[in-house]
């Protein structure tokens, strides 16, 4: 199994294990992988911790049995705040449930493939993406407040079209933030906590309910075909029958969306009025 490519954003790495060669082995396999930068180790609990605080690590590989605090003592001492995404590494398999309780992200046995490594380090990049777009999304949300509460200030970035409508849609790609406009915008489906914007073959997260972005947008450009899905009608080819008397959206790329039958009406009454 290949390296994992993690994040276009370089991961700050903290290892910390006892002995130096079980570190050396994690540096090793971690310099395979792109976007990793390996910022400090330490071999006991105290420095751990010390070095967490002080380098503020986006992961931590961290061994369970160390001097002066084990690893689940390292994670009370740290700031929930400051708290990495912890990867546990140990000989002993009768910890794996108590890190999970600790809200590890993964918990890695010795002797471990590499294969089984890059799963982990994966994980543990994709919790960081989690955690990056959250507090992302939480500071914009901020902004946008301070900005609607002082007269004297331009617009929002995200409401600048007629009736209140949005635009433009600010979104964090590839570690910048630029703004996506919305006629770029091919459809959006819900995942998770964000909302997955597709547009000119690439996609774009932003944490985002679905109720809360149906409402900015042009009903007469982006309608619901689906409880987890928006469509730009532009980019609407045709309807193609599916199963059961359902239907799907065919875009004009070729991409297929499933259409629930409470959004056939309203859509076929924009199509017709669109031709």
């Amino acid at each position: 199994m290949s390296a994992p490519q993690v994040l276009s954003a370089p991961l700050r790495v903290l290892v910390v294990d006892d002995e130096p060669a079980a570190r050396r082995g994690i540096k090793l396999l971690l310099e395979s992988a792109s976007a990793v930068n390996v910022v400090g180790e330490a071999g006991d609990g105290p420095e751990a911790v010390r070095q967490i605080e002080v380098l503020e690590p986006d992961i931590v590989f961290l061994d369970v049995q160390m001097p002066g605090y084990d690893g689940f003592e390292v994670m009370k001492r740290v700031a929930a705040t400051q708290l990495p995404a912890v990867i546990f590494v140990t000989a002993y398999d009768e910890h794996a449930l108590r890190a999970f309780d600790v809200s590890a992200v993964d918990y890695l046995l010795k002797p471990y493939e590499d294969s089984r490594f890059n799963a982990a380090l994966a994980r543990a990049a994709e919790e960081v993406r989690r955690r990056r777009a959250g507090d992302l999304g939480a500071r914009l949300e901020r902004l946008i407040a301070a900005l609607e509460r002082s007269p004297s200030t331009p617009p929002a970035p995200e409401a600048a079209g007629p009736g209140g409508l949005a635009d433009r849609i600010l979104i964090k790609s590839s570690g910048e933030l630029h703004f996506l406009k919305t006629e770029e915008i091919d459809w959006i489906e819900a995942e998770g906590d964000y909302m997955k914007f597709h547009a000119g073959g690439r996609a774009h997260l932003l944490r985002e309910t679905m109720a809360r972005l149906e409402s900015r947008l042009d009903p007469r450009r982006f309608i619901r075909i689906h409880r987890s899905t928006i469509v730009n009608v532009d980019r609407v080819r045709k309807m193609s029958p599916s199963f059961a008397g359902e239907y799907a959206v065919v875009l004009n790329d070729g991409t297929k969306l499933r259409l629930s039958r409470g959004y056939q009406d309203r859509l076929q009454e924009i199509l017709r009025s669109a031709l």
